[in-house]
């Protein structure tokens, strides 16, 4: 009984502070939704492919990225200077899983030359050859992962247009797709096989995208 009693105060004490966070939280997400807005009205950009206005497909987007509770990252993707709109769409996936697969090869590298003996990797050539496997096979795998959350266009000058996509990734989805990414790699290349566990570990251990 005691010890319920000691919860019951403890919670009665960190309520007053969960709210007072929630509301600076809803207060900061309110003023960023405005300055989006703000920001493209100013410059020009419309809302495309969606029957839903710019403001409640950026609301929904907001939502879905605070629902996932850190599980669920934002990717986008750009293109510009084209005429067909099904182009600029496409581009933007394109871009979108390019922009996505260079900073996951990035940050293997990183953690490789950081762990490991960065003479031996940054002299040999298969570890290069392995980074650029990498990258490729995460771009392949993404492509399944990322989902549209809305899309943006404007038109310029000359008549062609300039798109922005921005797409929703569930965490886990995308940690399984660089996991098959990397045994695809891997046999690719010929890393010595004290090499290739550590840098499985890494990606199994889902750290290799976390400053996303």
């Amino acid at each position: 009984m005691r010890q319920l009693i000691i919860l019951a105060l403890s919670l009665m004490v960190a309520l007053p502070a969960v709210a007072q966070n929630n509301k600076q939280l809803q207060k900061q997400l309110k003023k960023e939704f405005k300055q989006k807005m703000s920001t493209y009205e100013k410059e020009g950009w419309k809302i495309f492919g969606s029957s839903r206005s710019m403001e409640v497909a950026l609301l929904k987007h907001y939502a879905a990225l605070d629902e996932g509770n850190g599980k669920v990252k934002e990717q986008f993707g750009t293109h510009s200077n084209f005429k067909s709109k099904n182009v600029g769409r496409r581009g933007c996936l394109i871009n979108a899983c390019n922009e996505y697969a260079q900073k996951a090869s990035s940050n293997v590298k990183g953690k490789i030359t950081s762990d490991m003996n960065s003479d031996a990797t940054d002299s040999n050539a298969e570890f290069d050859k392995f980074y650029a496997a990498y990258a490729s096979e995460v771009n392949a795998e993404i492509q399944g992962v990322l989902q549209e959350s809305y899309c943006i266009i404007r038109e310029n000058k000359d008549g062609t247009f300039e798109m922005q996509t921005y797409f929703l990734a569930d965490e886990d989805a995308a940690h399984q797709a660089r996991k098959r990414a990397l045994r695809r790699a891997l046999e690719e290349t010929t890393l010595a096989q004290e090499y290739a566990t550590k840098i499985s570990d890494f990606v199994n251990e889902g750290s290799d995208m976390d400053d996303e």
